[in-house]
C-alpha cells in the first residue's frame, strides 16, 4: 500500500447544458481530518455528497473545496417589483399632498433602487437536475486528482524517511562504537574519580568510593538506549515498507527516537559520543519534519 502526503492540489472542469463548471481541491497538514467548502448560491445541496466521498477517500488533513458555476448564454430578464413600486408610488402621492412638487417621473421611478430587478431566467428543472449531477462527477475526477498527488508526494516522503532511517542506524553504530564505552576508558575514568577523591579527604570512603563507581558504569552503559532505537528503527521501516495512513504511528516513534537521544547525550562522557548523540538528534528532527506531512 503507498504513503500518502496530506498536501496536494487539483482542479477539474466541466459543463453540462448552459452550465459551466470550476472544482478546486487544496489539501493542507493537519491533525485530523477537516472538509471546508465555499459553495455559489443555489448549489448548497451539493455539499453533503460531496463531504461524505471525500471523508470516505481521506483520512487526514485539511481540505478547501471550492466550486464555481455559471450559467452561459441566459438572456437576463427584467422585472419590476410591483410591491416595492406601489409603495414608491403611495410616499410620492403622500408628499405631493404636502409640498408643491411635479409628479416622478418613469426615469425617476426606474432609477430607485428595488424597484427594477435584472433576474435570470427560470432554469430550466431537468437542465438543473444534469448539471449537479454533473458537478458531483466533476468533484470526483478533482478528488482522484488530489489523492494522486498526495500518493506520488508520500512515495517521495517514503525515500526521505528511509534515508532518515539508515543515517539514524549508522550514527547508533557510531555511538555503540565510541571509546568511552570500553571497559579501559571506564577504568581510567573511575580511577580518576578515585584520585580526586583521595585529594580532597584524608579518609578514604568506599561508600563514596563505591556510588561513583556505580555511577560512572551507568553513564557509560547506553546499551539499553541503543537497543530501543535499533528497534524503533526497525518498526519504522516496517510502517514504511507497509503503507497506509501511519502518520500518526511515526511521530509517535518520533517523539521516542528523539527520547532515547537525549538519554544517551545525557549519558555521554566522552566527546565521540556526544557528537554521535547530537547528530542523532539532527537526523531525528528531520524525520519528524518530515513525519508532519504524511496521512
Amino acid at each position: 500500500m503507498s504513503l500518502s502526503s496530506m498536501t496536494g492540489f487539483a482542479r477539474s472542469h466541466g459543463d453540462s447544458g448552459p452550465y459551466t463548471f470550476d472544482w478546486e481541491l487544496k489539501s493542507v497538514n493537519a491533525k485530523g481530518f477537516d472538509f471546508r467548502t465555499r459553495l455559489p448560491q443555489g448549489w448548497d445541496d451539493v455539499e453533503a455528497v460531496v463531504r461524505k466521498r471525500a471523508t470516505d477517500a481521506l483520512s487526514r488533513g485539511t481540505v478547501y473545496a471550492n466550486l464555481t458555476v455559471k450559467r452561459v448564454n441566459a438572456q437576463q430578464v427584467i422585472r419590476i417589483n410591483d410591491d416595492v413600486l406601489s409603495a414608491v408610488v403611495k410616499v410620492a402621492g403622500q408628499l405631493a399632498s404636502r409640498i408643491d412638487a411635479v409628479a416622478p417621473s418613469i426615469d425617476g421611478l426606474m432609477s430607485i433602487k428595488g424597484v427594477i430587478e435584472v433576474v435570470e431566467p427560470d432554469a430550466d428543472e431537468d437542465e438543473e437536475k444534469a448539471a449537479r449531477a454533473a458537478v458531483e462527477a466533476g468533484f470526483s475526477q478533482a478528488l482522484q486528482s488530489l489523492i494522486e498527488m498526495r500518493k506520488r508526494e508520500g512515495e517521495t516522503l517514503r525515500g526521505l524517511l528511509l534515508q532518515r532511517l539508515d543515517e539514524l542506524e549508522t550514527l547508533s553504530a557510531r555511538a555503540e562504537a565510541a571509546p568511552g564505552r570500553k571497559p579501559e576508558a571506564i577504568k581510567a575514568r573511575l580511577a580518576e574519580q578515585i584520585a580526586a577523591l583521595l585529594d580532597t579527604s584524608d579518609r578514604f570512603d568506599q561508600d563514596r568510593l563505591h556510588q561513583e563507581a556505580i555511577m560512572i558504569a551507568t553513564k557509560a552503559d547506553i546499551r539499553e538506549e541503543l537497543d530501543r532505537i535499533a528497534s524503533h528503527i526497525a518498526q519504522a521501516r516496517e510502517m514504511l515498507g507497509k503503507g497506509g495512513a501511519v502518520g500518526r504511528r511515526l511521530d509517535f516513534l518520533a517523539q521516542e527516537f528523539n527520547r532515547e537521544v537525549n538519554t544517551c547525550c545525557s549519558k555521554s562522557i566522552d566527546l565521540e559520543l556526544t557528537n554521535a548523540g547530537l547528530a542523532m538528534k539532527n537526523v531525528v528532527e528531520q524525520f519528524r519534519e518530515q513525519v508532519q506531512n504524511l496521512e
